[in-house]
């Protein structure tokens, strides 16, 4: 979800006003995904690098965050979508975890679609991580070296539970993964679209999932056309 600043600059506003705009895209995208019926839809919504921004921005940002997870707790729950949250919460400040832990606990067992939050997550931090649950498993004496293999790995990262994604979708014409589900991506299908975050409507989700749609997915393998 990236062209917040951009978008808060183009109109001499400060940048916590892009954010605040994002927060109705994130609405409006979640609302749509349901329509369509995606199952599963991730929002990378937090990185550990934007720990690194000013602590103004920051504030504003967990802000969102909470306000977010309280006000839309209820319309979710009711949605049947259900939240889950991903990264490393511990360096969230209290507010902000107990806001994420109640729209996770609100919105549990939800059954039409499952809304995955990645916050304060890195795609290498998730790697790193997971090796060292691997190295800790092995050095308990619970797992031979031998039996690591891409299985196992995937076991340990914070997406375990759900299936590889299928499409990514970047916004404000960026053409980067930005470390983000490094492992995962490895055969999603990529769609870049111009239009700033805040500016992103289901109207644009609907053009990302039929640009999809219309994609050969081959996973390292030749087509069916190629093998006839």
């Amino acid at each position: 979800m990236d062209g917040n600043g951009r978008w808060a600059r183009a109109r001499g506003l400060p940048r916590y006003e892009g954010h605040r705009r994002g927060m109705v895209a994130v609405r409006e995208t979640v609302e749509g995904a349901v329509e369509v019926g995606v199952e599963i839809l991730t929002l990378f919504a937090f990185s550990t690098q934007n720990w690194e921004r000013p602590r103004v921005e920051i504030r504003a940002l967990m802000g969102l965050l909470r306000r977010f997870a309280e006000r839309e707790r209820d319309a979710l729950r009711e949605q049947g979508v259900e939240v889950r949250v991903m990264g490393e919460l511990d360096r969230l400040d209290g507010p902000t975890r107990a806001a994420v832990e109640g729209i996770t606990t609100a919105t549990g067992g939800g059954g039409s679609m499952r809304l995955n939050l990645m916050i304060s997550y890195s795609g290498r931090a998730e790697l790193v991580r997971a090796t060292r649950l691997i190295a800790e498993r092995v050095r308990r004496g619970e797992l031979d070296p031998e039996e690591i293999d891409g299985d196992e790995l995937q076991r340990h990262l914070f997406t375990a539970d759900v299936p590889d994604p299928d499409l990514l979708v970047r916004t404000s014409g960026e053409q980067r993964i930005s470390n983000f589900l490094l492992w995962q991506l490895a055969y999603t299908e990529i769609h870049t679209s111009p239009v700033l975050w805040p500016d992103f409507t289901r109207a644009d989700l609907g053009r990302a999932i039929r640009d999809y749609q219309s994609r050969d997915r081959r996973f390292g393998r030749v087509s069916a056309m190629e093998e006839a």
